[in-house]
């Protein structure tokens, strides 16, 4: 018998955690990682998503393997928080599962994905909304080394 991919996504969820866009920076603060997964073309389309290192779907495990010959620099262990963001939220579930299951006790989501982040942004960016948004100053962590990218800040 065959499952849909929205069982799928439904069960993927059911053991990750789901975060919305101001949780970002406090998870970041804590020494978490923002994982951008959108392909190149729809990071261009919709535009980067600051402090977050790119790390295309396809490697993900790879780079995210605290064991591993290609893991990034950024990855410390297991129990380091890491939030995955894909366009819409979908993918990022299915790919935070994969997280889990490779040891992450703390993979995450971002609900709504990119969408979500960039509406709210929009939103606290409005004169009258509040001070500027927490994610606005996510700290970078440096050139990207070949192996992945560190996107831009978000226009001021």
């Amino acid at each position: 018998m065959s499952i849909s991919v929205d069982d799928l996504v439904e069960r993927a969820r059911r053991r990750i955690r789901r975060v919305g866009p101001h949780e970002l920076a406090g998870l970041v603060a804590e020494g978490g990682l923002v994982i951008d997964i959108r392909p190149a073309e729809q990071r261009r389309h919709e535009g980067a998503l600051p402090g977050a290192l790119v790390v295309e779907r396809n490697v993900l495990e790879w780079r995210l393997d605290p064991s591993g010959d290609h893991r990034l620099p950024e990855v410390r262990d297991l129990h380091q928080p890491v939030v995955v963001v894909c366009s819409a939220g979908y993918a990022s579930s299915l790919a935070a599962a994969s997280l889990a299951d490779l040891g992450y006790a703390r993979a995450a989501d971002l609900v709504g994905g990119y969408q979500a982040w960039s509406a709210w942004f929009a939103r606290r960016s409005e004169p009258g909304h509040g001070p500027p948004p927490v994610d606005a100053d996510l700290p970078h962590t440096g050139p990207g080394d070949g192996r992945h990218e560190i996107t831009q800040r978000a226009p001021a």
